[in-house]
């Protein structure tokens, strides 16, 4: 708070000023100033004003309810991306979701947002055939924002409280697809597309599609895995970030923290990978001798041939390219290959405790799922052993008895 003062024709006046608290739409400082004859009536007159604003008496409710949601959606995603502590993919992501709802009611006053309305653009995204996820994207946003504007007090209630996402009658290809036996490689399986991935491969192919079955990575950690993250000696990969990229350019990517805090970790690799990597590097070796202007600054383990990094979506592009060189019916993503290693892991007799830390997860669901299965298959297939030895001894004492 500070003093300064104006000369009239009536006499000297104080003006006493003073930061306010933020303006609640725009998020922007405001600073009070009054006068007073004195000193003492211009403090009084401002201290009035900032309690009146931090009292909120001075909002005008229906004045706010007349902000268009896009003004809204904007405020809110300056307000997420820096007060929610999450990753710029899931900013990029919140922001395609504030799309999609833009294309419904982008200039409609968000007091008029009935949750009727509401439910109907659910429901219309549902007609359209959006993915059930999608929508429970497109849903969680669009509760954050209703949320924090009753916070803000530019709304009395939120329009998405009561909504729910609609349910389509699930076909017999959305059951296969769900199944929990689609979401990884059982081991002949396994064997055939590593068989595709030798004949039909190409540059890189090998070690990505070795390296991820068989350490349990997710792609954007092998993306962003440099050659100082793997210790030969002591056959260990460190693993300590992920990649992201704004467009997909090639050139314009950012090594970020991992997923979440259980995903860095340090894991053993089997020899064999190890020397298969090491084999890598030595033809990536002979690439970088052959492109003159070689991009060599983080040394990727997975690059371009002009050194730059792959993305995940490029490992999905080759996976799918050499799952069409198979037999293989199931459409599996390279995040397959992540359960993959975690079924070899359960089938290995390896505990739950230990596998969650080798992969990093921290949500058990996925884990639990597949180790469940697996599990449960192996036990009906050891009983399957015991009873056909049973039968064989049984059958061989009926025969000794004639």
């Amino acid at each position: 708070m500070y003093f300064d003062t104006i000369k009239l024709k009536s006499g000297t006046r104080y003006i006493c000023s003073e930061d306010g608290p933020h303006n609640p739409v725009t998020g922007k400082r405001r600073q009070i100033r009054r006068r007073g004859k004195t000193k003492k009536e211009a403090k009084a007159k401002v201290e009035k004003v900032i309690k009146q604003l931090e009292g909120l008496v001075y909002v005008d409710v229906k004045k706010l309810e007349k902000t268009p949601f896009d003004r809204l959606a904007t405020k809110w995603l300056d307000f997420y991306s820096v007060n929610a502590g999450v990753k710029k993919n899931t900013i990029r992501k919140r922001s395609k979701e504030i799309k999609v709802l833009n294309r419904y009611i982008p200039k409609v006053p968000i007091g008029n947002v009935s949750p009727l309305m509401y439910q109907d653009i659910l429901t219309d995204l549902a007609n359209n055939d959006y993915a059930k996820n999608t929508i429970s994207g497109i849903h969680c946003t669009a509760n954050m924002i209703f949320k924090q504007a009753v916070a803000w007090k530019m709304l009395k209630e939120n329009p998405c409280q009561n909504a729910t996402i609609p349910k389509k009658p699930k076909t017999i290809e959305d059951v296969k697809k769900e199944s929990i036996e689609n979401k990884y490689f059982e081991d002949e399986e396994l064997d055939l597309f590593l068989d595709a991935v030798d004949e039909f491969g190409l540059y890189n192919d090998r070690a990505i599609f070795y390296t991820l079955p068989f350490t349990g990575l997710r792609s954007g950690e092998l993306c962003a895995l440099l050659w100082e993250d793997i210790d030969f000696e002591n056959s260990t990969l460190s693993v300590s970030k992920t990649i992201y990229t704004e467009n997909d350019n090639m050139r314009e990517f950012e090594l970020t923290t991992p997923k979440t805090i259980t995903s860095a970790r340090i894991i053993t690799v089997d020899p064999d990978i190890m020397m298969m990597l090491k084999k890598h590097r030595s033809i990536q070796a002979k690439v970088k001798l052959q492109n003159p202007g070689y991009y060599d600054d983080e040394k990727f383990v997975i690059a371009r041939p002009n050194g730059y990094p792959l993305f995940p979506y490029d490992i999905g592009r080759h996976m799918k390219r050499l799952l069409k060189k198979t037999t293989i019916e199931k459409y599996l993503t390279p995040h397959g290959l992540r359960h993959t290693h975690i079924s070899m892991l359960t089938e290995m007799g390896t505990d739950l405790k230990s596998i969650m830390d080798r992969v990093g997860h921290k949500d058990m669901k996925t884990t639990i799922e597949i180790y469940t299965h697996v599990t449960k298959k192996m036990k009906k297939n050891t009983s399957q052993k015991v009873t056909h030895y049973l039968r064989n001894v049984l059958k061989r004492e009926v025969a000794e008895t004639k």
